[in-house]
């Protein structure tokens, strides 16, 4: 019996139990059997209510002779005489015989008829809902595409195909993201392997390699090394911030924003010295609570990519603060210009400057393991495009009086 034939039973699949050849098998009514049972039940009870108010009005209304005096007889068209009460009680019996009589064919007729209708009416209200999941057993990683398009009535069953089809388009997104991160990983990771096998291909190749050959080919080696593993690590705090994204952190201390930030740019001195960047700072204190070395992480991310992203002279500005509630982290940046139209885009695994693997330096995972360690801290960031070139972004997390660390795991400061 197919799906379509609307089964008044339908018996899901189970799996063997001891022999192949022996199942259990669970009969359960369907959504179409229950609405048809329940509307069969009101409309046979409604019935029968009236059934049984007529029957009590016809008995208190054929009652003319209690006004007449006792012994008074009445004649009937035959010639008969009958006393009224005995004349009464036969016109009561009779009537309401009759009308329990054709009072009970007529609820008969009315429930078989009600009943198939709601039967029919419950089958064509459901008819999304066999859309929904025919269309559900058919998707896979090749038909993603597939929506249900529903086109009938405005109504609670439309309402439910428009959310599986947006469901859908938010599975379709994250399945290409997915697979533009895998892709572009693959490549990330490929390119330093490459270098490493070809130069020492290469190398070993030459028959009258020297030592300063040699060292060149290991200082090539090394630095693909590095490279690679600087993603693999990338990789990794972005894995991980994004796994406690919503959930409690691993690790809960009180930290300060302006240390992790002070930190983060004693390490890149030399690199702002080598390219003459102007510095401007204002690190007032700015408490949270979380895991510090992710804090650590998105404070180094932000100014390492406001210096890689910078020109010559260019101007680089910090600040932290607190107003008890919230915590912020501003850090910007002068350098090539951004349409704020491509700031989503900077968000993305593998996106330099909102362009896409252009061998740039860096990973390209900044602003992602940014936005992920935000996540995982119940923060926000906001990115804007500076009128003149350059980012300034905004990281904006709970305080320690607005985020207080219950049931946090004790951590040491590091």
């Amino acid at each position: 019996m197919s799906a379509r034939s609307e089964p008044g039973l339908r018996a899901p699949r189970s799996g063997a139990k001891g022999d192949a050849g022996s199942r259990r098998v669970r009969l359960r009514p369907t959504l179409r059997l229950r609405l048809t049972l329940l509307n069969g039940v009101l409309l046979v009870g409604a019935g029968a209510i009236l059934v049984l108010l007529a029957w009590l009005l016809v008995n208190d209304a054929l009652r003319p002779t209690d006004e007449l005096l006792p012994g008074t007889t009445v004649v009937l068209a035959d010639g008969r005489s009958l006393d009224a009460g005995q004349w009464q009680r036969q016109l009561v019996d009779a009537a309401s015989g009759e009308l329990l009589a054709k009072g009970l064919v007529a609820l008969l007729a009315i429930s078989v008829v009600g009943v198939a209708g709601a039967y029919a009416v419950a089958g064509r209200a459901l008819r999304p809902l066999h859309q929904v999941t025919a269309t559900a057993r058919r998707l896979g990683e090749t038909t993603l595409d597939q929506r249900i398009g529903y086109s009938g009535a405005d109504d609670e069953v439309a309402e439910l195909a428009a959310t599986f089809d947006e469901m859908l388009d938010r599975i379709a997104a994250a399945f290409e993201a997915q697979k533009r991160f895998v892709a572009n990983a693959s490549h990330e990771l490929r390119t330093p392997l490459a270098v490493m096998r070809t130069e020492i291909d290469v190398t070993l190749s030459d028959d009258e390699a020297d030592a300063a050959e040699y060292r060149r080919m290991a200082t090539i080696v090394r630095d693909a090394s590095e490279r690679a593993n600087g993603l693999v690590d990338a990789l990794l705090v972005l894995a991980r911030s994004e796994a406690q994204a919503g959930r409690r952190l691993g690790r809960r201390t009180e930290c300060d924003l302006a240390a992790g930030t002070a930190n983060a740019l004693s390490a890149v001195r030399r690199e702002v010295e080598r390219i003459k960047l102007h510095v401007q700072t204002s690190l007032e204190p700015a408490p949270v609570v979380g895991d510090p070395g992710l804090l650590d992480r998105l404070a180094g991310n932000l100014i390492e990519n406001a210096i890689r992203y910078n020109h010559l002279h260019g101007r680089l500005w910090v600040r932290t603060g607190s107003d008890g509630c919230r915590s912020w982290l501003v850090v910007g940046n002068t350098g090539f210009e951004v349409d704020q139209a491509d700031v989503p885009g900077l968000f993305e695994p593998f996106r330099r400057g909102g362009r896409e693997r252009t061998g740039a330096r860096g990973s390209g995972l900044g602003l992602s393991i940014v936005r992920a360690v935000c996540d995982a801290h119940g923060g926000t960031v906001k990115v804007v495009a500076q009128p003149g070139g350059g980012l300034e972004v905004t990281v904006t997390l709970p305080a320690v009086e607005a985020a207080p660390a219950v049931g946090a795991q004790p951590a040491a400061r590091r």
